[in-house]
């Protein structure tokens, strides 16, 4: 009458051997997916070494006899890398905005580092988008930067997606870690579009906070990024940037870039209502002179002195006011791409672009430093 039915006991024993027999599966599972990780970083790195020479042969080709690489190493040596377009927050003043999700491979975003590196970049900082979005790629690109090519590395973020996990895997591979803070009034930060537009919610400055505490527990130098804007340059931040204590604080006057910001048919942002004038952004400046770490930076100086390279590794031009790609320096090599990035070396160097970039690798700092 039973036989069809199975015994309490032989239920159990089967169930037993299901779980035992799935861990070992799983075992299994787990070990060939490291297998095959690891096979691929090998893989990469094979690709990698092979392709460099005939990458550096296509560099040195397209190289323009009227330059000279001394001259090269001098312009590159600072190179602002953005890894994706992709972001979190809807700033409405943004003029680097999700127009795409495109991002390169790890393999070729390595090989663009490496050629920087021979051309002799010193500095590199990876921003976005927010490039905390894709945290495994832009620690990997840290620790391959600062490991394998030598550069001091630094980060722009907006605060929100940074892990304490993060930065105990990656932090120390960071000189610099840059945060945009544009206010400390959270109803300012909800007009703006940094984080939630719930004013009574809005979590950006606690973020910050987090973030500059993580700095002093890792030893890594802490920035400051802040757009002035007509919602902002009225603001007294002078209490909390003391409190802060950054490394240096970047202060920008509002830009708009055709194509991207200025409320064109192909924009994604219209920032124009956020344009403060000169005198409005020399008054923010004036507000706050007596912190030393301010560095102010007005459209005159800011527009073309940066080396700025987009998702594909284009250096963009911004000096017709928009942001005209160059060709890939996967392609033709940085010489003949860095030719055709309208960039202002005179600027860059009055800007004091050349600074202390690498942070002290002793003993980290004390992480009570906000009290």
């Amino acid at each position: 009458r039973n036989l069809g039915r199975p015994s309490v006991r032989s239920l159990n024993h089967l169930m037993r051997s299901h779980r035992c027999s799935a861990g070992r599966h799983h075992r299994v599972i787990n070990n060939k997916k490291r297998m095959l990780e690891r096979n691929t970083m090998m893989i990469i790195t094979a690709v990698m070494t092979l392709m460099m020479p005939l990458l550096l042969v296509v560099s040195a080709f397209n190289t323009s006899p009227q330059s000279s690489s001394s001259s090269v190493s001098n312009r590159v040596k600072s190179v602002n890398y953005f890894i994706s377009r992709e972001c979190n927050y809807k700033c409405k003043f943004c003029f680097h905005t999700q127009k795409n999700t495109n991002k390169l491979g790890i393999g070729n975003a390595k090989l663009g580092l490496q050629l920087l590196q021979h051309s002799g970049t010193e500095k590199i900082n990876f921003a976005g988008g927010e490039p905390f979005l894709n945290p495994q790629v832009l620690g990997e690109l840290c620790q391959f930067a600062h490991s394998e090519c030598g550069m001091a590395v630094s980060i722009i973020s907006n605060g929100s997606l940074i892990k304490s996990e993060w930065m105990d895997r990656y932090g120390q591979y960071v000189d610099i870690l840059g945060v945009s803070v544009d206010s400390f009034d959270p109803a300012t930060n909800a007009l703006i579009g940094r984080g939630t537009g719930d004013t009574t919610k809005n979590q950006h400055v606690s973020r910050v906070l987090k973030v500059r505490e993580l700095c002093a527990q890792h030893g890594i130098l802490f920035k400051m990024n802040t757009v002035v804007c007509s919602l902002n340059h009225r603001e007294d931040m002078n209490e909390y940037v003391t409190t802060l204590d950054p490394y240096r604080w970047k202060a920008f006057q509002c830009l708009i870039l055709q194509g991207e910001n200025a409320g064109g048919v192909n924009d994604l942002n219209d920032a124009r209502e956020l344009q403060v004038t000169r005198e409005e952004f020399d008054a923010f400046i004036q507000r706050h002179s007596e912190q030393s770490a301010l560095i102010p930076e007005p459209n005159t100086v800011m527009q073309n002195s940066y080396l700025l390279l987009d998702e594909e590794l284009r250096f963009l031009d911004c000096s017709e006011n928009g942001k005209i790609p160059s060709q890939s320096i996967l392609e033709v090599g940085v010489e003949r791409a860095l030719s055709q990035a309208g960039f202002d070396d005179d600027m860059f160097q009055k800007r004091g672009g050349i600074f202390e970039w690498t942070r002290d690798r002793g003993d980290s700092n004390d992480s009570s430093i906000l009290k």
